[in-house]
């Protein structure tokens, strides 16, 4: 039986590491395009925060050439990016084993999602065996910094279809039954962490991981290129 597995990697030279740390209020979820040799297209939907912070951090990034956005909805933005190094130039100064890297694209894994942090990345995905998981997890232990959240089997993985933990879904009924989603609001985000037991913050932070995850899963995929 698989396992499924969400994590963080803690490792400044990540790519879009120092995005996130210039614009620490955004989501910031990456998905890389595999078919464009040794550097790979950065994917990037990016929900809340400030849109001038965002921009102006990816204008900046050294790990980012061109960018360009592909697409909008409502707080959220999608965004392609050129990067500007390989991955073997990015982390080289950084993980010892660059060969051990490469060899990670062979473990019988998918990574599902990569959410950038101003800290590195937290990863969510499938691993076929444990020995898989493990291969994965030991060479970011010894390379960089690793720290699990959750490790479970398929059976007990996250509901599919929309792409949300149980947390996310009680905190957007929550949001929505006190009228949060109204308009003009009938609640606010110090009322809902009341409700829920937790901060105001955390609220915040779950309530645009659910958003997103339900953009991904729903409106981004099909999303068309906004015309010139």
């Amino acid at each position: 039986m698989s396992l499924v597995a969400e994590f963080d990697i803690y490792c400044d030279a990540l790519p879009l590491v120092g995005v996130a740390r210039a614009a620490p209020e955004a989501t910031i979820v990456l998905a890389l395009q595999f078919n464009h040799g040794d550097r790979p297209l950065f994917i990037t939907t990016v929900t809340g925060g400030s849109r001038t912070a965002v921009e102006a951090a990816l204008t900046d990034a050294d790990d980012v050439g061109e960018w360009t956005v592909i697409g909008t909805a409502d707080s959220t933005r999608r965004y392609q990016a050129v990067p500007a190094l390989s991955f073997a130039d990015q982390l080289g100064d950084h993980i010892d084993d660059l060969a051990g890297l490469e060899a990670l694209a062979t473990v019988e894994a998918t990574i599902e999602r990569i959410e950038v942090t101003p800290d590195g990345w937290r990863q969510s995905g499938w691993f076929a065996t444990r020995a898989a998981f493990n291969e994965f997890s030991s060479f970011w232990q010894q390379n960089a910094g690793f720290r699990l959240h959750r490790l479970t089997h398929d059976g007990a993985s996250e509901p599919p279809g929309d792409g949300l933990s149980d947390r996310q879904r009680e905190a957007l009924r929550t949001a929505y039954e006190m009228g949060y989603f109204d308009v003009p609001r009938r609640t606010s985000l110090e009322a809902i962490g009341t409700e829920l037991d937790i901060s105001a913050s955390a609220v915040s932070e779950r309530l645009r991981r659910a958003q997103t995850s339900l953009i991904e899963e729903t409106v981004a995929t099909t999303w068309p290129p906004l015309p010139d």
